[in-house]
C-alpha cells in the first residue's frame, strides 16, 4: 500500500495543472504521511476546487480505548465493499489527488529503502481518490489502489489508481462502471519512472506509515 507521496511543487502550480481558477494557500507539507494535511481537487457545477484535507478516514476499532485517536484508512483496496461503495456510486465525493512521487518500502525489515515512482513526462500527476467530511477531522480523503503492474511490481504488489490527464473529468463525473473499471485497468509500467535510494523508509517518528490502516 501507499504510505507516502510527495507534492513538490507549489499549489498555484498544482492549481494550473488541474484548472483550478482560484488557488489556495497552502502549508501541506511537500512530503505526505496519513493522518497528514494534503492537497486534494475536488468539482463542483463543473468548478473545481483545491482544498486541504487529511489523507485517511478515521477508523476506531473496536479494541482501542475510549480516548485513543483513531488510525487513517489512507488506501481504498476494493471499491465494491464497505463504505466505499456508497461514496464511489457518487460524483460529489470523488477527487483527484496531486501527486509528483510515490514510495514504497524495499529491502530488509528494519533497513528498508525509499523507491520512489514517477510518470514519466509528467511534473504533476493524479492519484484517483474518494473523501467525505468525517466527524473527527474533517474534510479527510483516501486513495484507491490497484494490481500492480509490471514497473511497480518488483518492489510492491499494489500501486495507486494513476489518471491521465484526459482521464481526469472522466473520474469525477463517470459512470460507477467507469469508476470500477479505472481500478482494473493496468496502467502501462513504459510511462512509470523508478528511482531507487538508499535514504531510509522511516527516516524519524512522525504520524504516518506506521499507523496506516488498509480497506
Amino acid at each position: 500500500m501507499c504510505n507516502l507521496y510527495t507534492v513538490r511543487v507549489t499549489a498555484a502550480e498544482v492549481a494550473a495543472h488541474f484548472g483550478v481558477p482560484n488557488p489556495m494557500q497552502s502549508n501541506a507539507p511537500d512530503e505526505v504521511y496519513p493522518g497528514m494535511p494534503g492537497l486534494v481537487v475536488t468539482e463542483n457545477e463543473g468548478v473545481r476546487d483545491l482544498r486541504s484535507m487529511t489523507w485517511g478516514f478515521p477508523l476506531r476499532l473496536k479494541t482501542m480505548k475510549p480516548d485513543a485517536k483513531p488510525k487513517p484508512v489512507n488506501n481504498v483496496r476494493e471499491l465494491t465493499k464497505g463504505m466505499w461503495v456508497g461514496l464511489a456510486r457518487k460524483p460529489q465525493w470523488r477527487c483527484l489527488i496531486p501527486v509528483t512521487h510515490f514510495a514504497e518500502a524495499e529491502g530488509e525489515k528494519g533497513k528498508m529503502t525509499r523507491t520512489w515512482f514517477s510518470m514519466r513526462n509528467e511534473p504533476i500527476f493524479a492519484w484517483a481518490g474518494l473523501w467525505r467530511v468525517s466527524d473527527e477531522w474533517g474534510p479527510v480523503y483516501s486513495g484507491v489502489m490497484t494490481d500492480a503492474n509490471a514497473a511497480v511490481a518488483p518492489v510492491h504488489d499494489r500501486m495507486p489508481v494513476l489518471l491521465h490527464r484526459d482521464d481526469y473529468q472522466q473520474w469525477l463525473h463517470g459512470t460507477f462502471d467507469d469508476v470500477l473499471a479505472f481500478q482494473k485497468r493496468v496502467f502501462p509500467p513504459n510511462l512509470i519512472e523508478v528511482e531507487r535510494t538508499t535514504d531510509l523508509w522511516v527516516k524519524k517518528k512522525k504520524p504516518g506509515p506506521e499507523n496506516a490502516v488498509l480497506l
